[in-house]
């Protein structure tokens, strides 16, 4: 396979911060690569250098020649003053700066020369290669179906979720040989979330990206990057396949660390007895002993987050909402919605961007008011709400003070009590990072410093909109685990399917028009049982068709010609078939200019009605054609 990427002896620092050196790797063409590694250690800044957009300090990255790239940023930055029609045809993409530069050469033929015959020729060349052709169809196929339907609205009136839709629209429409992805699934609703994951794997691109979602790693990667402590490994498979090797080499660390310490002991005697006089081999082994002692006292883990609260008693009564109704406009968030919360509930909420899960939570919490309808909460009940749009820590505040602001000192759960410095590093901020500004942190160590923040008010109904986003796969797991033993009340809005498996035990299935459903088990449960449905739906239907009968079969069976009104039937049916396939014809031809979403949505509709309608009028336009033509009686 060709080598697509080659990374040489690369590092990258900021001031005194080295986040890594010497690195070097490369990428074959076909390989699906996962980016692994904690907050704050350089995923970021890795998909920066290799896409040009910042350079490494050391080292070089080389490219195949001519190779087509495409990158997806975490926070992508369009010009908010632009709309979404304007930033498409400002060229943003190589396909349409493709297609501008063809239609000028073609503008250039009306002066007949050498020179404009080469330009036409070169620019026919660069949308062959790109398969502009098509360009128009495949960007609405793609603007429908990440739901970006009104091409006249501002980028700056747009939600963070609907600036990464766009960004992704435009970096697959794109259709380049390797594709960088950062964080790609933040945002995303679940069902957009497992197409990308089948398109991906099915797509013949190169790929390199970092995400914190593990099912839709395990499901697209099959080779895992890991940068830890400095060091670049290499994990030749999925996601468990990384897990397992991790701690073969964490085990295999510790058993080194261990031999390493029992040995020093021994030597340690040796050079209390060393006289001052020191022989050539005696300097030799001391120098040994160094050595040893620095690999004795490695670290043999990662720094664990750790992760406690002291959680206020919760009463008999915690939440009740009565007939609750919300809109906005003409969506309806909730319809006369009732429920009554109960200790230790375990909740997961689902349904597409836009049906009102996050609106749902802001009625709990009290940040919204219903329209009509009740939501009283327990005296007793201590909300701790993690929003998806996260805290606004000021970038000039030092992380400790933002604790500090909270609380000196902190009770834990067991009865202990820390100070703001102890608990910052429990959540793996070590004391010269506590002396930081905010603005210093990555994206992710800000998102773990917001949940400090949520966790240390000890709530004892805990609410988490979108709570993986940023976050490390060390921290996710940690949070897990700190979920799975909390004792209060817990609502979970989440795109993570693999995380809300592990910490829910039911589903508000949020259907649209104000319709909640309720499920009891985890996401795959329900998906399963979605999947199920699904088969038997389709068993039924297919039951309902007349299964077709072979040639041989209808001769056999029917040995006459048609009757008179069979003719009149099958005359109809042809007259209908021709009728229909030229109905397909100009609806499949009205989709390429359609720009509204609904009118797409009724015209895809329509096509794949007439589809089931030829299917069964050539059925039994068959079985009358195996008749013959009969005699018309007079």
């Amino acid at each position: 396979m060709a080598n697509l990427l080659s990374v040489d002896s690369i590092s990258k620092s900021y001031g005194d911060k080295v986040l890594f050196e010497n690195l070097s790797f490369g990428l074959q063409q076909g390989d699906k690569c996962a980016l692994v590694a904690a907050n704050g250690t350089g995923k970021t800044t890795l998909l920066r250098l290799l896409t040009g957009k910042d350079s490494p300090d050391t080292g070089f990255i080389a490219y195949a020649d001519g190779l087509r790239t495409g990158f997806l940023e975490q926070q992508p930055d369009f010009d908010p003053a632009l709309t979404i029609a304007e930033l498409i045809n400002s060229g943003h993409t190589e396909v349409m700066q493709a297609i501008k530069n063809y239609e000028a050469a073609v503008n250039l033929q009306t002066e007949a020369s050498a020179e404009n015959a080469k330009t036409l020729e070169l620019a026919n060349s660069e949308m062959e290669r790109l398969q502009a052709w098509n360009y128009d169809q495949r960007l609405k196929q793609l603007l429908t179906l990440f739901e970006i339907t009104d091409l006249s609205q501002l980028i700056g009136t747009l939600s963070g979720g609907q600036r990464k839709r766009l960004a992704l629209a435009l970096v697959l429409l794109d259709e380049p040989e390797l594709l960088f992805l950062d964080e790609p699934t933040n945002h995303l609703d679940i069902g957009m979330i497992e197409w990308l994951e089948r398109y991906l794997s099915q797509a013949n691109t190169t790929l390199l990206m970092v995400t914190h979602d593990r099912y839709f790693l395990d499901r697209v990667c099959n080779n895992i990057l890991e940068l830890f402590q400095g060091e670049l490994y290499h994990h030749k498979g999925n996601y468990e396949y990384y897990l397992r090797k991790s701690e073969e080499r964490e085990e295999n660390l510790r058993i080194a660390t261990e031999k390493a310490g029992q040995l020093l002991k021994h030597e340690q005697e040796w050079m209390r007895r060393q006289p001052k006089a020191r022989t050539t081999k005696s300097k030799s082994r001391i120098d040994a002993f160094y050595e040893l002692k620095e690999k004795a006292g490695q670290k043999r883990n990662q720094q664990q987050m750790q992760l406690e609260v002291s959680m206020q008693r919760i009463g008999g009564k915690v939440l009740e909402m009565k007939n609750v109704s919300k809109a906005y406009g003409e969506n309806i968030i909730l319809d006369e919605f009732e429920y009554l919360f109960t200790k230790g509930e375990r909740i997961g909420i689902i349904g597409k961007n836009g049906v009102g899960k996050t609106s749902f939570l802001n009625l709990i919490t009290g940040k919204e008011k219903a329209d009509s309808g009740q939501v009283i909460s327990g005296e007793t009940v201590v909300y701790g709400y993690y929003t998806q749009e996260g805290f606004r820590f000021s970038d000039q505040k030092k992380v400790i003070d933002v604790v500090k602001d909270i609380a000196e000192i902190m009770p834990m759960g067991d009865g202990r009590s820390l100070t703001a410095s102890q608990l910052l590093s429990w959540f793996m901020f070590p004391p010269k990072v506590q002396q930081q500004q905010v603005s210093l942190l990555s994206g992710g160590e800000q998102r773990r410093l917001y949940l400090l923040t949520v966790l240390v008010r000890n709530p004892n109904f805990l609410i988490l909109d979108e709570p993986t986003n940023d976050l490390d796969l060390l921290t996710l797991q940690t949070l897990e685990a700190f979920l799975q033993n909390y004792k209060g009340c817990l609502i979970v809005v989440t795109h993570d399917r693999y995380f809300m498996d592990q910490v829910v035990d039911q589903l508000f299935v949020f259907e649209g028009e104000g319709k909640v459903r309720g499920f009891v088990g985890n996401y795959s449960d329900y998906k399963e049982r979605q999947d199920e449905l699904q088969r038997l739906e389709k068993e039924a239907a297919a039951k309902l068709v007349s299964p077709k009968k072979t040639r041989s079969e209808t001769v056999s069976s029917v040995q006459k010609k048609r009757s008179y009104k069979e003719q009149k039937e099958f005359e109809q049916l042809a007259a209908d078939l021709q009728s229909l396939e030229k109905e397909k014809h100009q609806l499949t031809e009205k989709l390429s200019v359609l720009s509204d979403y609904k009118d797409i949505e009724q015209a895809a509709s329509r096509i794949k009605a007439i589809d089931m309608a030829l299917d069964e009028k050539e059925m039994r336009w068959l079985e009358l054609d195996e008749l013959g033509g009969g005699t018309v009686p007079k």
